[in-house]
């Protein structure tokens, strides 16, 4: 296989991979999923993701049907990623992707869930611990020798268990001896310092006799007023040398010109010469010694792959079991009917962001979930129309199925109590956009209609196609969406507040209604956020405008509200003051 013949590498993608790895190595850090040597190739973070994203993703990537399930997926990630233990934990968060079988995300599901129960073993100190060494890992800048390093600092914590269970079988004393080849020849540019005594001797003593070979005058002034005859020079810079530089007396001695025409010259000469025997000795040291490292790597090899793959399988699943935790996410039942179903289901985004979230039970399609009392979803209706009052939720919980169902086919817990899901192969997410002209209703017919006209197993989330065209004609395109999804048989769930022109919907379909309850003492919006099914929500525009009338400052602008308060029914909006203030 050809560089060029991955997902995003054009031509100058590949020259630059080319060049700075060569090409086999950068088919094998693609191979391999490689963040890390791809960026340091000075490929941007992003495009590197996006290139493995889709060279292991593969089609499974096809679920993500449109820019809003897209940045979905990216937010989870994003989010995921806070866990991560190690830089490399957190570039394998965000390649990860949607899986393509049942099979493969109920494996993964588990390996997560059983990861987290590792991670619930541990103390709070040794959890410390845990992180500590993964810190080290990173401060030590990734790669092999960090990685067994970890390794050996991970099993001295004495867990071998559960996550923790590759290092088990991991051969501690050749891996301490790996450690100490690699730190020798870690950069690949020679042998290290600090790796062998006599290397590093002759290193500075070569450094000494090079400093002194660059201004032999000085060396010369140094012995000459001891030195009256030649032979006394000789003698006189010979042990000079040797004292400051720790070079063998004899070996200064040999280096020695026989002949010189003169003290400078015969000071120059010699410290040349000693420098060119030093380097010789240097370099055929450290060939001996890369020789012998090399020998124990090859020895090794065995034992630090397996300690660099159980480090960074540890890392990414410590990583997804500390997301996993931090939600209290739990196992997803995958059925092989057409559903997405959840009881009490939270949206994670809105935790994340540390706001209050009241749990939702919801569900479409053939389902045999059964959530408290008056909750419970109607089994059988694969497409719903979901009504209600403005800040009700409803985009909310549209984006919560959708982050449920895309963690699931990552292969990843859910936010909920319980939750039944079908495998799909398209997630039709649609925020509500504020455009209204022609090419946005094109652009928008184009993203949301062909996934649910190729395959049966389509999710349909559409919020509010109302607000791109004209309300007239939305009401009809709205109700075409909603039968050719009961037709092609996939799910669906359409926000709007088009509800009573959509009637009689489909047999197949039913109308939910979220309702604002009322005004808080604070005159804020009540709202129960549990969607009440088989009825019309209404969006109580009362409890709007009571809360403008009550905010008005300005008279004129206070008698306005009223005048608005009037339209609507001025008993209800004392009534709603009449409650907010009684609260108070």
């Amino acid at each position: 296989m050809r560089l060029e013949d991955y997902w995003g590498i054009g031509p100058k993608t590949r020259d630059l991979l080319a060049d700075s790895l060569g090409e086999a190595a950068a088919i094998e850090a693609i191979e391999a999923a490689d963040v890390r040597t791809l960026t340091d190739a000075g490929l941007p973070r992003g495009r590197a993701t996006r290139i493995l994203r889709h060279a292991h993703g593969g089609e499974a990537m096809d679920v993500l049907a449109t820019r809003d399930a897209r940045d979905v997926y990216k937010k989870l990630l994003d989010s995921i990623s806070t866990f991560a233990v190690t830089a490399d934990a957190a570039d394998r968060i965000r390649i990860l992707t949607p899986l393509e079988t049942r099979e493969a995300m109920e494996d993964r599901i588990g390996a997560v869930l059983e990861a987290r129960e590792s991670w619930e073993a541990l103390s709070e100190t040794e959890r410390d611990a845990v992180l500590d060494t993964f810190q080290r890992f990173d401060e030590r800048g990734g790669g092999k020798r960090a990685a067994v390093q970890a390794a050996l600092e991970l099993r001295e914590l004495g867990r071998t268990g559960g996550v923790f269970a590759p290092l088990a079988d991991l051969d501690t004393a050749t891996l301490d001896g790996a450690v100490s080849a690699l730190a020798a020849l870690e950069g690949g540019e020679g042998v290290g310092t600090g790796a062998d005594e006599k290397l590093d001797a002759l290193r500075e003593q070569l450094g000494g006799v090079e400093d002194m070979a660059a201004t032999p005058g000085a060396v010369l002034d140094a012995v000459q007023s001891g030195a009256r005859a030649a032979d006394e020079l000789r003698e006189e810079v010979s042990r000079h040398v040797a004292t400051e530089t720790g070079v063998d007396l004899s070996l200064v001695r040999e280096s020695m010109p026989a002949e010189a025409t003169d003290a400078r010259g015969f000071v120059g000469g010699t410290l040349r010469e000693l420098a060119g025997r030093l380097r010789e000795s240097a370099d055929e040291r450290e060939r001996v010694v890369t020789e012998q490292f090399e020998g124990v790597l090859d020895e090794a090899a065995g034992e630090v792959d397996a300690a660099v793959d159980a480090v960074d399988d540890i890392a990414l699943s410590l990583s997804l079991a500390r997301f996993a935790l931090a939600f209290e996410l739990r196992r997803p039942t995958f059925v092989d009917r057409r559903v997405v179903g959840v009881v009490n289901a939270r949206n994670l985004f809105l935790e994340e962001a540390g706001e209050s979230v009241q749990p939702v039970t919801y569900a479409v399609g053939d389902h045999e979930l059964a959530g408290p009392g008056s909750s419970s979803p109607p089994d059988g209706d694969r497409v719903t129309v979901l009504t209600g009052a403005n800040s009700g939720g409803k985009t909310t919980l549209l984006e919560t199925l959708c982050l449920v169902q895309l963690l699931a086919a990552m292969g990843l817990p859910v936010p909920a109590e319980r939750a039944e899901l079908g495998v799909v192969d398209a997630v039709v997410f649609h925020r509500r956009h504020a455009s209204f002209n022609a090419g946005v209703l094109e652009s928008t017919l184009r993203s949301v209609v062909p996934p649910v006209t190729e395959t049966g197993r389509t999710l349909m989330l559409v919020d509010e196609f109302e607000a791109i065209t004209e309300p007239g004609s939305a009401a009809e395109l709205l109700h075409g969406l909603v039968t050719l999804t009961v037709e092609k048989d996939a799910l669906g769930v359409f926000v709007t507040h088009l509800a009573d022109d959509l009637e009689p919907l489909p047999e197949a379909a039913r109308t939910d209604g979220i309702f604002a309850e009322g005004l808080t003492p604070e005159l804020e919006l009540k709202v129960d956020y549990q969607p009440r099914f088989g009825t019309v929500g209404r969006s109580t525009p009362e409890f709007i405008v009571s809360r403008l009338v009550a905010d008005a400052a300005d008279a004129r602008e206070r008698a306005g509200y009223e005048t608005l308060a009037e339209a609507i029914g001025e008993t209800a909006v004392q009534r709603t003051l009449a409650d907010a203030r009684w609260r108070q």
